[in-house]
């Protein structure tokens, strides 16, 4: 799947406020379940886009560090 550059820089923060603003809804929300499967949700979105900006950290990270050694 190809994603143009802004689109693919701009998930990690995305997803992290998609899961505050869904968290929050589960705080308003009070009919059914909704509020367990918003509150899932919402921390899923949070943890999932947490975990994208930090993979994506370490890689660039790994990578500049591979970068240096190779011009040495």
């Amino acid at each position: 799947m190809w994603l143009a550059r802004p689109v693919y820089e701009f998930l990690p923060y995305s997803y992290v406020v998609l899961g505050i603003i869904v968290g929050l809804g589960s705080i308003y929300i009070e009919r059914w379940y909704w509020p367990e499967i918003l509150g899932v949700a919402g921390a899923m979105s949070l943890v999932g886009g947490l975990v994208l900006w930090l993979k994506r950290r370490d890689y660039r990270r790994s990578r500049s560090r591979l970068d240096l050694q190779d011009q040495a």
